[in-house]
């Protein structure tokens, strides 16, 4: 085989995009927040982020969170009334999923808390997973993600 050729067959490698989701069932895949992660090239350590909101049928709509480390956890925390608290590091955003517009970014941790941690979106293994909290474990001092 030529370089030529070689070059040719390794050049799909070099530029491959990985886009990976989870998602986290809030009451059944029709009611869930699916974390979406794109990473243009496999040896970038940074990737972009978007939340696509659902409750099936009424309502979906995806909302871009940036840029963020490309192993980055973002933390779910459910505060109430169909609203949901993301934490990618010192970043947080509100989504909600009773009409699936609202999308904000917080500047500081609500003064009514942020509610029980429900999981963490990581990566094992290669690959983006929704990592559910465990019954019982802390959210005190900006809570620690899930193991």
């Amino acid at each position: 085989m030529s370089r030529k050729q070689l070059l040719v067959l390794l050049l799909p490698l070099l530029v491959a995009c990985s886009d990976q989701r989870a998602a986290f069932e809030i009451d059944s895949s029709q009611h869930s927040l699916t974390l979406i992660r794109v990473q243009n090239f496999f040896w970038e350590k940074s990737a972009r982020y978007s939340v696509v909101v659902a409750r099936l049928p009424d309502c979906q709509r995806r909302h871009e969170i940036g840029a963020g480390g490309a192993d980055s956890k973002v933390e779910v925390f459910g505060p109430g009334n169909d609203a949901w608290i993301l934490r990618q590091g010192k970043r947080m955003y509100v989504v909600e999923t009773r009409t699936c517009e609202g999308f904000a970014r917080l500047e500081a941790e609500p003064e009514t808390g942020m509610g029980p941690l429900q999981g963490t979106f990581q990566t094992r293994g290669g690959t983006l997973v929704f990592v559910a909290a465990r019954d019982g474990q802390s959210t005190s001092n900006g809570a620690a993600a899930a193991q």
